[in-house]
């Protein structure tokens, strides 16, 4: 699962970087979510898996402290991205003929300056019934298994969602397949 995580949002960005029809305000965020669900899951789920398989569940103070503001940085950042996406498309359905000035360059760096400054809370739901449900129940396998559903299934299901029904991306997407040398 890290391994689809990471070669799928790879993927994507690349995708973004090498189609220049791809360079439009939504591909600039998509591109920055799958960046942020690379350093979310690489952040998390190294260690996680550690512990997993070594049945080890303590960190240092300062390790504990330093992965929270990772965590939290990086969920941060995902949400207002996912946020600024929503507006983006917004302003795509609701003024289309005023976009372009609307979600010009500088606003979309603004968004993108802002969403390392704001945290927004739309996946804190899952992790407060993680950590609510630990409280109550005394299983440490379920835990376990609630908090790798949550660190590990929306960073790897992002890239598929977001170009599954997406005629620009699913064409960008085969580009550097078929550019792949026969001999490999």
């Amino acid at each position: 699962m890290y391994l689809v995580t990471i070669l799928g949002n790879l993927l994507v960005i690349l995708a973004v970087i090498s189609d220049s029809h791809l360079h439009s305000p939504m591909y600039f965020f998509l591109s920055n979510l799958s960046f942020t669900d690379i350093c979310l899951s690489t952040t998390t789920i190294p260690k996680m898996l550690v512990n997993i398989q070594a049945q080890i569940q303590s960190i240092s103070y300062t390790g504990c402290l330093t992965h929270v503001c990772f965590v939290l940085t990086f969920v941060g950042l995902e949400n207002f991205l996912l946020a600024a996406m929503a507006y983006d498309r917004y302003v795509a359905i609701c003024h289309p003929l005023r976009y372009t000035v609307i979600m010009n360059p500088q606003l979309c760096g603004l968004l993108m300056v802002l969403s390392l400054l704001i945290i927004v809370s739309l996946f804190y739901g899952t992790a407060v019934g993680v950590y609510i449900s630990s409280a109550v129940s005394d299983s440490s396998r379920k835990n376990t298994m609630a908090s790798v559903m949550y660190i590990m299934i929306c960073p790897m299901m992002n890239p598929f969602i977001y170009s599954q029904r997406n005629s620009d991306m699913q064409g960008a997407l085969k580009k550097p397949v078929c550019r792949i040398p026969s001999f490999l």
